[in-house]
Parts: structure tokens; C-alpha cells; sequence
């Protein structure tokens, strides 16, 4: 499909769907807690999404997906599917939460905490959000695609971690998913050159171990083929007319720190700071992290399918992100 430029009106509405999806990750933060199921965090988003919001989970239905949210323990890389499922101390969590208000969509994730994690979980989480902001930096009219990607991959690989090729970020606007691809690999100066008015979600996914991933018989759910943990941060972007701005930002998107604590999405300043409790988001930076700590093996596949990230678009990726 081609790429379309969002007018002035159609972007006043993104910046509305946008607001909204960040509004249920800042929401749901505090509810990530050691014990509960990842069913009842899919609940309480769709209840908020569309008691309160007046707005419609895209994930739910789409493609057949059958919750409203995705919920990615662990090494589950993408399109966990909410279940009965209950998290405990150590495990780390993507909410992939995509709103859809007036017609338009906006789409985002974040990596949360249930208690205290290990070194190395901390880290993939941490690098896996810098790659996110360092590719971020970057966008403005002129700036091509592999620009980005080589920026996620190159941060990524310097710290030891692998980057998911399968899936990927991806245009959005009316549609779920439009074109373009964003890849989160690739060589500088190659690949499609960035015009003011596009819209498109950056959503680096990060292996603690090998890049290889593999598809459950749910036909949603991807893991590391290796059992590794994953990671992953996403925004929804507009290319301004001279530069970019954040469509899904939230309150906890202002800080480049980590931590854990009760659920609270964490807006460090400028470090990496370290909370204490159930489920602390880790926000939106770039701060560093140190560290090889285990990694946290759990299940065969924890949380399924997601509803936003599908492959409508080759590599693009499946139902929610």
C-alpha cells in the first residue's frame, strides 16, 4: 500500500490515540504485581480502554487475536496472549497496549518489573530502550530507514545483545498496520528517506541470547528459539517539519533511569535508577545499565499472541504492537 502523509487533522487525531494508549500503560503499572494473571491485566486495560476511554483495543478480534491486549513474559519476544497465567518475583513483562479513537490508532509497549530482577534482565531492558530513543533522535525529513536500524543494531550488538529480524516497527494511522517497514537492523544512508507527515511505530525487540525466534502452535506467540529473555520499547512517531515528535508518550516517558517498585512507571532523570516492589516500568530513556546476571527462564512460551504487530507487510510484525 503507499505511504500516506497524515494532513494537520488526521494528525490531531493521532496525537489523541496516542495519549490514550499511553494513558493505559501509565495506568496499568500499578497493577503489575507478583500473583496476578496476565488475563486480569488484560481485563483491567480493556475495561479502562473502553469504559473510560470510549475507545476500542485494537488487538481484540484482529485477525482472530482474542484478547485486547499482549502480555510477553520473559523470553516470549512478541504477541503473548493474556492467560491464567500468573507472574511472579523475577519475571519481566512487554504490555503491548494499541487504542483505536475516531478511526485512528495509536500503538506503544513498555517493559515492567514484577519485583526484583536480575542484573541481566535489567539490562536487556534497559538497552533494549535506549536502542528505541537512539533510533527516536534520529527521525526527521531526509533521514532514511536504515539510519534507524543501524542505530538500534549497532547500540544493541556493541552490548552483547541480538535483535530480532521477523518482526518490526511499521507505518499506522487508520490502518492497523500501513506501510512502511521499520526494520531494526540495517546499513546508514539506505532505505526509504523520511517526509514530514508519516507516521510509524520504532519497537526494537532485543535477545539476551541468540537472535532466532519461533512461532508456538497458537500461530501468535513468539519466543527465543534459545529460551533467552527478550525485550522490547515502543513508540508511535510523526515526522515533523523539522524533526520528530512522540505520539505515545506517557507520564513515566520522561526519564532515561530503570527500577523496580509496586507497579509504578519509573521516570528516572538521567541515570539508572534502581526502585523496590512488584512490577516497576522502566519508562522511557537511555540510561545505562551493567551487568551479566541469569537469564530468567520460564515456561514453554508464557504469554501468546499480541494483537498489533502482524505481518501484514512482510516483515512487519504480527496483530499489536
Amino acid at each position: 500500500m503507499p505511504i500516506t502523509l497524515k494532513t494537520p487533522a488526521e494528525v490531531d487525531k493521532m496525537r489523541v490515540a496516542g495519549r490514550l494508549a499511553a494513558q493505559v500503560l501509565d495506568m496499568i503499572g500499578a497493577h503489575v504485581q507478583a500473583g496476578v494473571t496476565t488475563e486480569r491485566l488484560n481485563q483491567i486495560c480493556h475495561d479502562f480502554i473502553v469504559g473510560e476511554q470510549r475507545a476500542t483495543p485494537a488487538p481484540l478480534n484482529y485477525r482472530g487475536f482474542p484478547k485486547s491486549i499482549c502480555t510477553s513474559v520473559n523470553h516470549v519476544v512478541c504477541h503473548g496472549i493474556p492467560s491464567e497465567r500468573r507472574l511472579k518475583h523475577g519475571d519481566i513483562i512487554n504490555i503491548d497496549i494499541t487504542v483505536i479513537k475516531d478511526g485512528f490508532h495509536g500503538d506503544t509497549s513498555r517493559m515492567f518489573f514484577v519485583g526484583d530482577v536480575s542484573v541481566r534482565a535489567r539490562r536487556v531492558c534497559q538497552i533494549s530502550r535506549e536502542c528505541l530513543h537512539r533510533a527516536i533522535a534520529l527521525v526527521k525529513p531526509g533521514a532514511r530507514l536504515g539510519d534507524l536500524g543501524h542505530a538500534i543494531q549497532r547500540h544493541a550488538e556493541g552490548n552483547g545483545f541480538s535483535v530480532v529480524r521477523e518482526y518490526c516497527g511499521h507505518g499506522i494511522g487508520r490502518g492497523f498496520h500501513e506501510d512502511p517497514q521499520v526494520l531494526h537492523y540495517g546499513k546508514p544512508g539506505t532505505g526509504l528517506a523520511l517526509q514530514a507527515g508519516m507516521t510509524f511505530t520504532i519497537e526494537p525487540m532485543l535477545n539476551a541470547g541468540r537472535r532466532e525466534t519461533r512461532l508456538l502452535p497458537d500461530n501468535w506467540t513468539v519466543i527465543t528459539k534459545d529460551r533467552s529473555l527478550s525485550a522490547q520499547w515502543e513508540h508511535t512517531i510523526l515526522v515533523t517539519d523539522n524533526g520528530h515528535e512522540i505520539l505515545t508518550r506517557g507520564d513515566g516517558d520522561t526519564g532515561d533511569g530503570g527500577g523496580d517498585g509496586d507497579g509504578d512507571s519509573i521516570d528516572a532523570g538521567d541515570g539508572a535508577g534502581d526502585g523496590d516492589g512488584d512490577g516497576d516500568s522502566i519508562g522511557d530513556g537511555g540510561g545505562g545499565g551493567d551487568g551479566n546476571g541469569d537469564s530468567i527462564d520460564s515456561g514453554d512460551g508464557g504469554d501468546g499472541a499480541g494483537a498489533g504487530d502482524s505481518t501484514d507487510n512482510n516483515n512487519s510484525k504480527n496483530p499489536a504492537d
